[in-house]
Order: C-alpha cells, then sequence, then structure tokens
C-alpha cells in the first residue's frame, strides 16, 4: 500500500543550498589557520524539498599541505584527495560560476544556505578568507541552521547532527564528517521538518566578518 502524500508548506524561498565543509585538523592543537579542504553544496528544490543540483570540490591547503593522520581518519579524506586540487580562492570561483550556471546570481532569486551549526559561515569561512585576504560574495552572510529548525519543531535542542536525525526517526546515511554525506543527511532533515510543517527562516548572519575565532563545534 502505498504512503500517503504529505503536503508541504510553502517557504519563503525558492532553493536551500545545504552545505557542510570539512577542515584541516588535529587531535592535540587545531592547525592555525584552519583550512577548507571540503566544499559541497546541494540546492534543494523548496516546492518538493528534493536534491536537483550539486557542486563539490575537493580543496588544496596551501599553509599545512600535510594532512593529519587524525584528520584522514575523522574525515576519510587522505592526502591524494586534495593535492593537485585547487586552493580556496579558486574553488570560490569555481562555486561563483555555478551559482550563475544555477540562475542563483539573480536579483529575484530566493535562496538560502543551510548548515547543521554556525560554524561553517559564522567561523570557518570568514575566518579563513581573512587570513587569505579573499573578499567573499554578501550571499555567503546569511544560513539557516538546522539545530534552530530542528528546536522550533520538536521543542528541545539537539546535541549535533546525529541526535537531529534520531529525533525525526531517521536513518543516517554515508560516513560521519564526510562533507558531502552530511549534506546529504542534512537535506533529509529538512524534509522530515518540512513533512512537519516547519517553514524555514534564516538563523543568522555574519555581523562582524572580521572577528572570528576558527574552531568546529557540529
Amino acid at each position: 500500500m502505498a504512503s500517503p502524500v504529505v503536503k508541504l508548506p510553502n517557504q519563503i524561498f525558492d532553493y536551500f543550498l545545504v552545505l557542510d565543509f570539512e577542515a584541516t585538523c588535529d587531535k592535540a592543537v587545531a592547525p592555525v589557520p584552519q583550512e577548507i579542504i571540503e566544499f559541497p553544496v546541494i540546492k534543494i528544490d523548496a516546492r518538493t524539498m528534493e536534491p536537483i543540483a550539486s557542486f563539490h570540490e575537493y580543496v588544496l591547503p596551501t599553509v599545512h599541505p600535510q594532512l593529519s593522520p587524525f584528520c584522514t581518519n575523522l574525515t576519510g579524506i587522505i592526502q591524494d584527495m586534495v593535492d593537485n586540487q585547487p586552493p580556496l580562492e579558486e574553488v570560490l570561483k569555481l562555486f561563483h560560476s555555478w551559482m550563475e550556471k544555477e540562475v542563483l546570481n539573480q536579483p529575484n532569486a530566493r535562496f538560502i544556505f543551510v548548515t547543521c551549526g554556525d560554524w561553517d559561515l559564522a567561523k570557518m569561512l570568514p575566518g579563513q578568507a581573512q587570513h587569505f585576504g579573499i573578499e567573499l560574495p554578501s550571499y555567503f552572510q546569511q544560513w539557516i541552521n538546522v539545530k534552530d529548525s530542528f528546536s522550533e519543531t520538536i521543542g528541545r535542542s539537539p546535541r549535533g547532527l546525529q541526535s537531529i536525525l534520531a529525533g525525526l526517526g531517521i536513518q543516517h546515511t554515508g560516513r560521519a564528517h564526510s562533507g558531502i554525506d552530511d549534506c546529504k543527511n542534512i537535506v533529509n532533515i529538512m524534509r522530515g521538518l518540512a513533512e512537519r510543517g516547519h517553514v524555514f527562516h534564516p538563523s543568522d548572519q555574519v555581523k562582524e566578518p572580521n572577528s572570528v575565532k576558527v574552531n568546529k563545534r557540529k
């Protein structure tokens, strides 16, 4: 017997861009600066809550180009996956070209990034951009934190991605701390919240992008 069709609420955005960076790290002391090594984004149609496009690049760290064993064990990213890849500044240009191809650079395009936590866009990206003197597009300054969306819908604060999935009865898929797999899990979370009637609103924005301390919490 077919499952009943769930009517999804109208959203205030046309598209959601689910993003989850992975960055250089070590067990004892985090490298300074931390550098993004995986840059994945999944585009969701807000009418159906289904993915319709994606962007995925590995990124060459330039200050600490050698990944630590701890970082590889945590993220599954091995040295060969970042060697000979473009640095962040070039990946940002590739991403902007992807945004243009997806017609997201138009004045009437209603889209917003979605993250699990504020680390990716409040700290990691602006922190690395500040270190290298990279000017970021304004579209990175606002996002939805699905932790907030979960709290508004379910009525309790989650610890992280795994606890959100468990709270919604959704099976985790892929590898933990793989950026692209985390994005896929966030997509499933968003669909689960929308099926419960949630309308997504911006959670936060970068107010002082040059005043950041980079330390990941997910």
